[in-house]
């Protein structure tokens, strides 16, 4: 997490340049969030997803969260286009993800329930596979029942011009032993300028950190990129109760 605070720190205004326009992807995600008359985005980043949605017309409340300050200030100063949007934006370390109580950025969101939550571009940056679950059962709390869940994970193996330039570890001061399996360090810039933590996320990876949080997959999709398939997205539903214990119930053990 220092290793990807430094970067964004250092290289915010850069990286928010290479930002500005949205991804394919986003308008397939579109039809799920049209129909939300809230959207709490975590890992905002500078609010590209706010802009987009301006741009396509939704009218609603939305909260943008992420723990970068330079990132959040160029959020913050292009949200004044977004009319009929009620938007704010707090600061926050997502991986602050206690497995017994919620974290306090989760009850400062302004409302206790949200109808879409977003995890777009950042699940991928979240070192640990027990963090990454706990940092999703902490966005299905904060949906309402039915409410939507989507993700999107970069999927740079899959393309050659990315995967040949993952650097070794020891670029960095760290070893293979001091990271999990599917652990990578990706550079960015000229010369390797900048460098961050990556992690391997794959369709199954993420149903299996979906599923402990109640979350039922709705559909999953490739997008993006040269390739058209450099990111990976997920739709998740939370289940209610009553859905989720009847499930468990209907489910055979092993």
């Amino acid at each position: 997490m220092a290793l990807n605070r430094r970067f964004y720190a250092q290289f915010a205004g850069d990286f928010s340049r290479t930002r500005r326009s949205w991804p394919p992807g986003f308008s397939r995600i579109l039809p799920h969030l049209q129909q939300a008359a809230n959207v709490a985005d975590v890992g905002c980043g500078n609010g590209r997803l706010l802009a987009f949605l301006a741009d396509a017309g939704w009218r609603g409340e939305y909260c943008g969260v992420d723990s970068s300050e330079a990132l959040l200030a160029i959020a913050a100063g292009q949200s004044a286009a977004t009319a009929g949007i009620t938007s704010r934006f707090l600061r926050a370390e997502l991986t602050t993800c206690d497995s017994h109580q919620p974290p306090p950025w989760a009850g400062s969101l302004g409302r206790e329930r949200w109808d879409a939550v977003t995890l777009l571009a950042v699940l991928h940056h979240i070192p640990g596979a027990d963090v990454r679950g706990r940092l999703l059962a902490v966005c299905a709390d904060l949906l309402q029942p039915g409410g939507i869940l989507i993700i999107s994970t970069w999927q740079f193996l899959g393309a050659s011009r990315l995967n040949t330039r993952i650097l070794p570890w020891e670029r960095v001061g760290l070893r293979l032993k001091d990271v999990e399996p599917g652990d990578y360090l990706l550079p960015w810039g000229e010369n390797a300028a900048g460098q961050r933590y990556c992690a391997a996320i794959d369709e199954e990876a993420l149903r299996k950190l979906a599923e402990p949080a109640g979350l039922m997959p709705l559909a999953c999709f490739f997008s993006d990129g040269y390739e058209k398939n450099l990111n990976l997205y997920g739709l998740f539903q939370k289940m209610s109760r009553e859905e989720n214990h009847r499930d468990t119930e209907d489910t055979e053990p092993f």
